[in-house]
């Protein structure tokens, strides 16, 4: 399995990574929706992007909509984690071809519920 975390805190890049590469998953980072974007075109077939919201030069959102209506990796099951709580943000997520919806901070034990919620099984 193969995975893409999109966040421009290192921190936080280095937390989800970390908790992929103990599910076995190859994980490529990037820390915005324009990094991600230009990751894409090299990385191959990605089963799973993590996706933050606020970010600089291109925002989570913008990500999602942008690889959803170009058509980039329609396999990869997109998943937001952000600090984003309101419904309104989610339903955006959603209707912008997100999959799933995580809200900061979150445990290890609320992404693989999600994973499984994918159908996303690793490790």
């Amino acid at each position: 399995m193969r995975a893409l975390v999109v966040d421009d805190s290192k921190a936080m890049r280095v937390i989800l990574s970390q908790l992929l590469r103990e599910l076995r998953f190859e994980v490529v980072d990037a820390c915005d929706g324009i990094d991600a974007i230009e990751k894409l075109k090299d990385a191959g077939t990605l089963d799973l992007a993590l996706v933050d919201w606020n970010m600089p030069r291109m925002k989570g959102i913008d990500f999602v909509r942008h690889v959803r209506g170009q058509g980039l990796q329609p396999q990869m099951r997109i998943m937001m984690v952000t600090t984003e709580t309101e419904m309104d943000y989610v339903q955006q997520a959603l209707t912008a071809g997100a999959d799933e919806y995580v809200m900061k901070p979150f445990t290890k034990d609320v992404i693989l519920e999600k994973l499984g919620l994918l159908g996303i099984t690793a490790g």
